[in-house]
């Protein structure tokens, strides 16, 4: 690259700020390194555009309270991002609690894993409800999916509505888009002139991140709080991939008799002990091998192989992964239910003749019968 002689390096692909590589602390710094990559960008766009779940800070249950208590104190707007393919396990349950009066818009992600025909006024009237049964109150529900960027215009004329001249605290888990929405908020609300500063949540060892924003307030992202009931904090890094759908889901309908038993992987398995002949939907990830077999054959093909047929985990991981425990459900006749096994999906139960069934998955993961989402 030409050095120009006024000691600037040219300007900045991503703000067009002039670059110079004299002052860290002044804008346009660039590293002397830096400047052979094309595009050169000043070092406060590299960090914004390398912004990412991955280097954000994740903690304990205990120290995300202690945290979540400040905002209460604060005059604020709460966006909570929660995982629609995860929403039971990515919610946070205590928010209400701690939030004190400030308004919480419920930012709901991934909708792009859902079939295309879905009916999302459906959705958003089920999302409120469960808000509602865990405790939380919202001043607005947005469907979004970072993925295809669909959604964030209407999240950010909510957050306009809400806002006012008030700070904007984003709360969420590991694992549910946090990074690009922030990235979103930050192009739209920011100049960017100011570099993203880190600051301590007072009494925690916590880092905040703060955005700037053009009036003074500013974007404040929280550390992504760890769920120890989601299958994903359990599995390998190469698990996580199998488990964490990146595409619709294909829904698989199987028809089942009493006694029969479906093996996700070696991931877990779903028994439907008693009940007439019915038809169950998995809405898991493709990338997770279905198995059926007979109920009192399931143990011993358990045995056999886990970790080889039944994959994944792989056998070098199994060891890593909680003991099953297993968990009985009656679903009522006339009632329309989902199986939710946290972070690996659900099993719709299509019938309406009522059904025993049974989910075996790692001790700790959260498993529940909801009203079906679909």
């Amino acid at each position: 690259m030409n050095h120009m002689h006024d000691g600037t390096k040219g300007r900045c692909s991503g703000c067009g700020i002039l670059l110079q590589t004299e002052q860290p602390e002044l804008p346009g710094y660039t590293p002397t390194k830096a400047l052979d990559r094309d595009p050169v960008i000043c070092q406060r766009c590299f960090r914004i555009k390398n912004y990412s779940e991955a280097s954000s800070v994740t903690v304990d249950q205990d120290e995300f309270l202690a945290l979540l208590s400040k905002i209460g104190d604060k005059d604020a707007l709460v966006i909570h991002i929660v995982d629609l393919f995860d929403f039971e396990g990515s919610m946070i349950s205590a928010l209400q609690r701690f939030v004190g009066n400030n308004p919480v818009l419920l930012a709901v992600n991934k909708t792009d894993l859902l079939p295309k025909v879905t009916n999302w006024n459906k959705v958003r009237n089920w999302v409120q409800m469960q808000a509602k049964a865990q405790g939380l109150k919202t001043v607005d529900i947005v469907l979004c999916s970072a993925k295809q960027n669909q959604g964030f215009d209407r999240l950010l004329e909510s957050v306009n509505e809400h806002r006012g001249d008030r700070d904007v605290y984003v709360v969420g888990a590991t694992n549910v888009g946090k990074s690009t929405l922030i990235n979103r908020l930050i192009r739209d609300y920011s100049d960017l002139d100011q570099e993203l500063t880190t600051s301590r949540y007072p009494g925690t060892t916590l880092d905040m991140v703060h955005i700037p924003l053009d009036d003074g307030a500013s974007i404040i992202d929280t550390p992504g709080i760890v769920y120890p009931w989601r299958y994903s904090e359990i599995v390998s890094r190469k698990d996580l991939s199998a488990i964490m759908p990146d595409k619709p889901l294909k829904p698989a309908v199987y028809q089942l008799n009493s006694g029969q038993t479906l093996f996700f992987g070696g991931l877990a398995r779903f028994d439907f002990i008693e009940g007439e002949r019915q038809s169950f939907t998995c809405y898991i990830n493709n990338a997770i091998k279905i198995h059926r077999t007979k109920l009192e054959r399931a143990d011993e093909l358990y045995k056999d192989h886990a970790g080889e047929l039944l994959s994944p985990p792989s056998r070098e991981d199994m060891e890593d992964i909680p003991e099953w425990t297993r968990h009985d459900f009656r679903i009522k006749k006339g009632s329309r239910n989902d199986v939710f096994i946290s972070g690996l999906g659900w099993i719709k139960v299509n019938g309406q003749e009522g059904a025993l069934v049974a989910v075996h998955a790692p001790r700790g993961v959260r498993v529940m019968v909801r009203p079906s989402l679909i």
